[in-house]
């Protein structure tokens, strides 16, 4: 049984509605040790905490990740601002490589951009700070900026005589330094590796090719969470895990053990309710009692990112499975909890998690719904109160991590 309300963290939605997604940071901290033992001493851990940590909180995150990982990363400019507002300092790159007109205040929040066109070089070397860093210091010169290379995803990277540009354009400037050079893999979850050899292949041919024009990056990555736990040719000197950090892999195909899931989504049951042979539940009544049921109504729906088109759900009540009846609303679900031996008003639900010997992963949810599980955890909702862990024990997110060397 989970705590009393007024046990846990004073955010005034836990104490009204019961829907919450319970952060456990002690295996945050777990998974993040198991990645350093797998890449070893001399690798780089970039922390992936992009679209919020996976939906996990990436303030409260980072935090925990700062002492443990060489660099943050983030998809989006914004992103990175954020965490450095929360106060979190250390390296945090920034892959997703759009920064509009925003090239002086990347530099003033000490973000290290990822760049895939060469005319965004240029405008970093031009591009003036117009006041002090965020911890107030003087700005620092040249800027440290990653190369993005196209080699198989045809997404985002520099290729061809665009790669020349960009490699004359850093060359010629003393305002940047070719801090690190990435690229991205398209298959690496896939159980054929062939896709992901062609563009180590070429990768590599990269390399010879900014090694030939005199520059020498300091970190080069391409390994994502499948390729970290899959291939240790592709390491390089970084590493960019962000799944496995969040205990979970993306395919059948990427071993994950030993990865301890973060994140378990919890209610509580509002309402119960007796159905008569026959009945109808939920809109369209796809769900027809065959027998006369107990329904019971759960404070959790769509709006808070619980799929509406799952097949063959289920949830966990007093630790009996209790499968979905009809389908999913805005802000409720029904449940049939006609064989849950005394299912009462207000017992625990969990909806993705543990309760007792039963779980239900996000890899279950994710088949119910016919996709993927980091799209389910990045799907969770903000009005849905993140409640943080070490273990049992709650913890308040704005706790500053730690202390405690990196490892790498």
């Amino acid at each position: 049984m989970r705590e009393p309300v007024s046990a846990r963290q004073s955010d005034l939605r836990t104490s009204i509605r019961p829907t919450v997604a319970e952060i456990d940071l002690a295996a945050l901290r777990a998974n993040a040790t198991l990645l350093r033992q797998k890449v070893g001493p001399n690798v780089a851990i970039y922390g992936v905490v992009k679209a919020d940590a996976y939906g996990h909180g990436a303030v409260a995150v980072a935090r925990e990740l700062a002492p443990l990982c060489d660099a943050l990363a983030v998809s989006l400019a914004e992103e990175g601002m954020e965490l450095r507002q929360a106060g979190i300092g250390g390296q945090i790159v920034v892959l997703g490589a759009y920064y509009g007109r925003e090239h002086s205040e990347m530099i003033e929040a000490n973000l290290t951009p990822v760049v895939y066109d060469p005319a965004d070089l240029e405008r970093f070397a031009q591009s003036p700070a117009r006041r002090r860093s965020v911890s107030g210091a003087p700005l620092s010169s040249p800027l440290a900026v990653h190369l993005k290379v196209e080699t198989g995803m045809h997404r985002l990277g520099v290729q061809g005589s665009e790669l020349q540009r960009a490699l004359q354009v850093i060359a010629a400037s003393p305002r940047l330094q070719l801090a690190g050079l990435c690229t991205h893999f398209a298959c690496a979850d896939a159980e054929d590796f062939s896709a992901t050899q062609k563009q180590l292949e070429q990768f590599a041919g990269v390399l010879t090719q900014v090694q030939a024009a005199g520059l020498v990056p300091g970190a080069i990555h391409a390994a994502n969470t499948a390729a970290t736990l899959r291939y240790p040719q592709a390491h390089f000197s970084a590493v960019r895990p962000g799944l496995a950090l969040y205990g979970a892999t993306p395919s059948a195909w990427v071993p994950g053990q030993g990865l301890s899931p973060v994140l378990s989504l919890r209610t509580r049951v509002m309402a119960l309710h007796e159905v008569a042979a026959g009945a109808g539940v939920s809109y369209g009544h796809r769900f027809v009692a065959q027998r006369t049921s107990r329904i019971a109504v759960l404070p959790v729906g769509y709006a808070d990112g619980y799929p509406r088109h799952l097949q063959g759900a289920c949830v966990l009540i007093r630790g009996h499975k209790a499968p979905l009846a009809g389908v999913v609303c805005m802000d409720m679900v029904m449940v049939d909890v006609t064989d849950v031996p005394g299912a009462s008003l207000g017992d625990d639900v969990v909806l993705i998690g543990r309760d007792g010997q039963q779980q239900i992963t996000l890899d279950d949810v994710a088949t119910w719904a016919g996709t993927l599980n980091y799209e389910i955890t990045c799907g969770i909702s903000k009005r849905v109160p993140r409640i943080y862990r070490h273990g049992l024990r709650e913890v308040s997110p704005s706790a500053p991590a730690r202390e405690e060397s990196a490892g790498g």
